[in-house]
């Protein structure tokens, strides 16, 4: 496979490492390090796959480019569009030219996230009651003087993508019964902090998303029939926690087991990888996932804006 890195800033460093003798060119209007300026400019026959690691607005007008001569497309999340129509379009774009076009939500490859799936569907846990997540980074600073970051939802679309997508990765479909408790503009211009819950879907979620959080930082409490689960922390923050505690009835103190990981961050390399085999089996893709998330975070996105406003 030769692949082209679209985006040469933090998450396209990463992509060209992890794409290893895979890498060919990069592509940045402003980044002096790329040898091209627009994907137009590189020649079609020197690659068959694109990274791409760019803002919003560009992305459909990139990825239908893309697809539309045959080139497999990892994209970074969100897969964002104006219009729900957008996605449907690349999805057939995809179909008919036989090729992946692959949103990438690498925490799905973190260990523990893997553990909490498979305890999940073990059913050792009962019936789930209620899930509660917290995902928090200290770059508040970093967005507001960022020229396209410090706009729209802020924090919500970056970090709540994430937490959306990983309780369907491990319960199911949501459906879309989410709102938002709170959204605040401390340090920015766009929300920095925001908190959102779900009402009726089983489990009960809710979800906390901060850039304020100054020391990096995830937690997810898991509640359920028969005991609960817990993670702390995340392997790039490590060391990363899992902890299973098995009730005891009526009461007492539950006895536990943890998983302890103190390790550099496997997501990166997992996901290409991942990507990779889809692309070399012919996989047919799929965007179901990236249309109930564009229509979800579009509807809390404006919600958040106008709490965040009042």
């Amino acid at each position: 496979m030769k692949a082209i890195v679209i985006g040469l800033g933090v998450q396209g460093r990463k992509r060209r490492k992890f794409a290893g003798a895979d890498y060919v060119a990069s592509v940045d209007p402003v980044n002096r390090d790329a040898e091209y300026r627009t994907v137009e400019d590189v020649p079609l026959a020197s690659y068959d796959t694109a990274l791409v690691c760019i803002p919003d607005e560009p992305k459909n007008e990139v990825l239908s480019y893309l697809l539309k001569n045959g080139k497999h497309v990892l994209i970074e999340k969100p897969l964002w569009a104006i219009e729900d129509r957008q996605i449907v379009t690349l999805e057939q774009l995809a179909r008919a030219n036989g090729v992946v076009c692959y949103t990438a939500y690498n925490h799905r490859f973190e260990p523990h996230y893997v553990r909490m799936r498979d305890i999940i569907a073990s059913g050792q846990l009962g019936r789930i009651y209620r899930c509660r997540m917290f995902y928090g980074n200290g770059t508040a600073r970093l967005v507001r003087d960022s020229a396209w970051r410090d706009q729209g939802a802020g924090v919500l679309p970056d970090l709540g993508s994430h937490l959306l997508d990983t309780a369907k990765f491990w319960f199911g479909d949501l459906g879309e019964d989410f709102q938002i408790v709170s959204a605040d503009c401390f340090e920015n211009r766009a929300p920095d902090h925001v908190v959102m819950a779900s009402k009726t879907t089983s489990p009960k979620l809710e979800f906390e998303m901060t850039l304020l959080s100054w020391r990096n930082h995830f937690t997810c409490d898991l509640f359920a029939e028969k005991g609960t689960a817990h993670i702390r922390s995340l392997c790039k923050w490590g060391p990363s926690t899992f902890t299973h505690r098995t009730r005891i009835l009526p009461s007492g103190r539950p006895p536990e087991e943890s998983v302890i990981l103190a390790q550099d961050d496997p997501t990166w390399a997992l996901e290409y990888e991942h990507f990779k085999s889809l692309c070399q089996r012919g996989a047919t893709t799929d965007l179901s996932n990236d249309l109930w998330l564009n229509g979800l975070l579009r509807r809390l996105g404006q919600d958040a804006q106008k709490d965040a406003s009042i």
